[in-house]
């Protein structure tokens, strides 16, 4: 099992800086996420020969991997030049993966057109979630023979205000895809939007489950429904969070058991992005968390 870093609540470090801060917190792998100076959100990577010699130098000094590389592209949108610019940019970042010999990529299903492009950035009505889904699949169509290829892996996940953001149709896309390179990724701090049984689910998805999303939420369908007040009333924005273990109520103790009972052997990153102003503490408070629960029960 790798346990990794997504390092977004340290992203004022420069590339360079990232490794050496990730090993001093605990960890030896690091799930990049999005970031201004490599895979920005949406667009172009920002990446070049000298900018990957540099961050290559400085991952093997701090003695630390890149488990994942995580891209955001609009590839679900139903503006078919912005679904063909995602299929590009997705294209070099498998690329650059391959250039920086990181075999996992992971992203989202996606919530289709740029909100200037579309009706319902969101995706929940049916005629957007039918073409958004029509578009994710041209998409996948052009770059699963390129990950195949190039044998790199990719996970899935979906997320709040995603063309699917529920386990299921999510699992049985990935099952659909009929591809060993394309697993699922189970986001803990959207659980209560995958459904609402903890361990029914992760028993549901065993078989394609690759990798874990680590961080605390509220159950945002709590008690009367007014947990959270949103205005104006009937909103469609999607309430979660990403908080250290313990602060929510994702139930970790049936997570972690049936994690173990379901034989899961990937990746496992903690994906805390709350806590700004103590990020090196949560950092190291995660590491320690994680790894009692594996000591708890995947021994």
């Amino acid at each position: 099992m790798k346990i990794a870093l997504d390092p977004f609540m340290h992203r004022h470090l420069t590339l360079e800086q990232l490794p050496s801060k990730v090993a001093e917190l605990g960890y030896d792998s690091i799930e990049l996420s999005p970031r201004a100076d490599f895979l920005e959100w949406f667009k172009a990577p920002r990446v070049f020969p000298d900018r990957v010699k540099s961050f290559k130098r400085a991952l093997s000094d701090a003695g630390v991997g890149i488990a994942s590389l995580l891209p955001m592209y609009r590839w679900a949108s139903n503006d078919e030049g912005e679904r063909q610019a995602a299929v590009k940019h997705w294209k070099r970042a498998i690329e650059i993966a391959v250039e920086l010999s990181v075999d996992t990529m992971n992203s989202e299903f996606g919530r289709g057109p740029h909100p200037d492009k579309g009706s319902c950035y969101c995706c929940h009505t049916g005629a957007m979630i039918e073409a958004c889904e029509d578009a994710w699949w041209r998409s996948m169509d052009e770059l699963v023979p390129i990950l195949e290829r190039e044998g790199i892996n990719l996970h899935i996940e979906p997320h709040p205000e995603d063309w699917t953001e529920t386990l299921q149709p999510s699992v049985d896309l990935i099952r659909t895809v009929n591809s060993p390179r394309v697993k699922f990724l189970y986001c803990t701090p959207h659980t209560f939007y995958f459904g609402d049984d903890t361990v029914a689910m992760l028993r549901e998805c065993a078989d394609v489950l690759a990798h874990v999303h680590i961080a605390d939420t509220f159950n945002h369908k709590a008690s009367s429904g007014l947990r959270y007040i949103l205005n104006p009333p009937g909103t469609q924005a999607r309430v979660h969070q990403h908080l250290n273990i313990g602060q929510g109520e994702v139930p970790w103790d049936d997570f972690y058991r049936t994690l173990a009972e379901i034989g899961f052997d990937g990746i496992m990153t903690a994906c805390v992005f709350a806590w700004e102003d103590k990020a090196d503490h949560s950092g190291t408070f995660m590491r320690t968390e994680m790894q009692r629960y594996l000591d708890t029960y995947f021994t």
